[in-house]
């Protein structure tokens, strides 16, 4: 399993960005042979959490060790702490990045598969939040999202900001008021795309979600869980033990890459919890 630091310039935030990518192009077999694999390779593009970086998932998982066994691509971006969104303001177009200019510039460096039914994206906390709002709002390049310990608290409560503004939220969003009413919300986001399957059909990701017990967001994360089941979504719900932590994501990334059609393994996920389809 080759692992890669890369840093390329960004068109969409004006700046050299960085990002490790896991790549199975070297597996070695029983015998010790190497098995050169050639792609085009599924691929997971999969976000940090906020104060994180490109080196947070393979420090803190063993998404590594997975992916390989998998044969699945895994791009993991530095979003600073921007939540992946747009920020017109000041230049930093992170979700045009992520959704749009992240995908060309790797699939035009890696062999990757070109199909939105092998293209996914996911994340954790902020990572999270902006695996769920750019899945959906590039609706037609990612097939899956995956969404654990999701921060989609932002615009549930926006007149109490002021009392859990952790990372400067509207340095991010701008007005959150206006921003509640974007599609910097996801929420919004979805009831575009109902409202656009009542003219055609339209490709909506599937979700796969989980979030501990003890987690302050669990609240939030059933609160979406809902919205995404009222609108006609699918989503995979996991709650269990397990709080904001590593231990909790390293358990509940294996079983996201379980649920991704990858192959024979798709079907040999994690038996305990609380699992809702």
């Amino acid at each position: 399993m080759a692992l890669l630091q890369v840093n390329y310039m960004s068109k969409a935030l004006l700046r050299t960005v960085t990002m490790n990518v896991i790549l199975p192009v070297d597996k070695f077999t029983m015998d010790g042979n190497t098995c050169a694999e050639k792609g085009p390779f599924r691929t997971l593009y999969l976000l940090h959490g906020l104060f994180g970086n490109y080196t947070d998932w393979i420090s803190g998982t063993r998404i590594q060790r997975w992916a390989e066994e998998k044969d699945l691509a895994v791009v993991m971006p530095s979003g600073e702490n921007g939540f992946y969104v747009d920020q017109e303001k000041n230049g930093n177009f992170y979700g045009e990045w992520i959704g749009r200019e992240l995908v060309r510039v790797t699939r035009a460096m890696f062999p990757l598969s070109e199909r939105r039914e092998d293209t996914y994206i996911g994340g954790l906390s902020m990572g999270g939040f902006g695996a769920l709002r750019n899945g959906l709002k590039y609706h037609d390049t990612f097939s899956r999202i995956i969404a654990l310990s999701s921060a989609v608290h932002i615009f549930e409560d926006p007149e109490h900001l002021h009392s859990r503004n952790v990372a400067y939220e509207e340095s991010c969003f701008g007005d959150m008021k206006l921003a509640m009413h974007s599609d910097k919300n996801p929420r919004v986001i979805v009831r575009n795309l109902v409202e656009e399957q009542k003219q055609h059909a339209v490709l909506i990701p599937d979700i796969f979600m989980a979030c501990g017990t003890e987690d302050s967001l669990l609240e939030f994360n059933r609160s979406y869980r809902d919205m995404f089941r009222e609108a006609g979504i699918n989503v995979t719900y996991y709650e269990g033990p397990g709080a904001h932590t590593w231990d909790f994501w390293d358990e509940q990334i294996r079983r996201a890459l379980d649920w991704l059609p990858l192959g024979e393994d798709s079907s040999q996920g994690l038996n305990s919890g609380n699992v809702n389809a």
